[in-house]
C-alpha cells in the first residue's frame, strides 16, 4: 500500500514502524543520550525510538524540542524518521538542523488523519523524499 504525505524535511528511510499512543514532549520526555522516552506520565515510557520509524499524533512540546530532538539524531540514537498527522515546527527545526550541520537525513512527512489510520505498529516501512510512505 502506498499514501501519499506531505514533505515536511526531505530524505528516504525503510525502518519498522513505532507507533505512539500519546503526543510527546521530546523536551523532559525523551533521552537524547539512550534514545527512550522517559517521561513517567507517557503510557509508552521506556521504548527505543532509536532506528524506528516513529509515527506520532503530535507533539508536546516546546523551543526545546529543537536541541533535544538534534542532539539525539547527531548522536545516532534518534528515530530513522518521523510520521506526523499535525505539523511542528520544532521537529522539522531539529532534523534540518541536523542535515545541514552532520549531513544526517531524519525524514518528517505529515500525514491527514485517514492516511495515518492505515499504518500498523511493527511493520517495516519505507518513507521516500516526495513523501510517498509505502509498506
Amino acid at each position: 500500500m502506498q499514501l501519499q504525505g506531505r514533505v515536511l524535511n526531505e530524505g528516504d528511510v525503510t525502518a519498522e514502524l513505532l507507533i505512539l499512543d500519546e503526543p510527546l514532549s521530546f523536551w523532559g520526555g525523551f533521552d537524547s543520550a539512550t534514545g527512550r522516552i522517559i517521561d513517567k506520565q507517557h503510557p509508552q515510557e521506556g521504548t527505543q525510538l532509536t532506528g524506528k520509524l516513529v509515527v506520532m499524533p503530535g507533539t508536546r512540546g516546546s523551543s526545546g524540542t529543537p536541541g533535544v530532538l538534534g542532539e539525539s539524531l547527531r548522536l545516532g540514537t534518534g528515530p530513522a524518521g518521523l510520521i506526523l498527522n499535525k505539523a511542528d515546527i520544532n521537529v522539522v527545526a531539529a532534523t534540518v538542523v541536523v542535515a545541514a550541520l552532520y549531513d544526517l537525513h531524519c525524514p518528517v512527512v505529515l500525514l491527514e488523519a485517514e492516511a495515518f489510520g492505515c499504518l500498523v505498529a511493527n511493520q517495516v516501512c519505507t518513507v521516500n523524499s516526495d513523501g510517498v510512505v509505502s509498506f
